[in-house]
C-alpha cells in the first residue's frame, strides 16, 4: 500500500511538471500546437539597435555564409550540404512569412537555438547576432 502511495505522488508530480513545462515552457519551445516557433514577447518586442547599412549586411554575409549556410543554404532555401548528412530540416529562410518575425524575434532565435540548431548566444558577438538578422532581411523571398 506505501509503495503504490508513493508512486501515485511521484506520477502526479511528474504529470504536473509536465503540464507546466507545456503550459509555461511554450514561448520559449514554440508552439507545439501549431508547430510553430515563437519567441517570448519580451525578446520579440526588442529593437534591432544596428541600422541595416551596407557593412553590417556585408559583416552579417560572412557570418552567414561561415555559419548559416551549411544548413540554411547559400540564399536561404534550407537545400544546404549539411541538410542531407544530418538528415535535418532547417528553416527556409527565403520564405516570405519569415518577414513578419520581428527582428528581436529572429535576433532570439539566434541566441537560443532550437534543435537541431544551436544557440549562438555565447558563439557570436551581440552586434554579430544583429548583423546577421540585417542579412537574413535581404535574402530573396520565394
Amino acid at each position: 500500500m506505501r509503495t503504490s502511495r508513493t508512486l501515485f505522488w511521484i506520477l502526479g508530480i511528474v504529470a504536473l511538471a509536465t503540464f507546466a513545462y507545456s503550459v509555461g515552457g511554450a514561448a520559449a519551445a514554440g508552439d507545439s500546437m501549431s508547430g510553430k516557433w515563437l519567441s517570448p514577447a519580451e525578446s520579440a518586442a526588442k529593437k534591432n539597435p544596428i541600422a541595416p547599412t551596407q557593412a553590417s549586411i556585408a559583416a552579417g554575409q560572412k557570418i552567414y555564409s561561415k555559419i548559416c549556410a551549411q544548413c540554411h543554404g547559400k540564399t536561404g532555401d534550407a537545400d544546404g550540404p549539411a541538410v542531407i548528412e544530418l538528415n535535418i530540416h532547417p528553416a527556409k529562410l527565403s520564405d516570405p512569412k519569415l518577414a513578419t518575425e520581428s527582428d528581436g524575434s529572429l535576433f532570439w532565435k539566434i541566441t537560443t537555438g532550437k534543435k537541431p540548431m544551436p544557440g549562438f548566444g555565447k558563439r557570436l558577438s551581440e552586434t554579430d547576432r544583429w548583423n546577421l538578422v540585417n542579412y537574413v532581411r535581404t535574402l530573396p523571398k520565394r
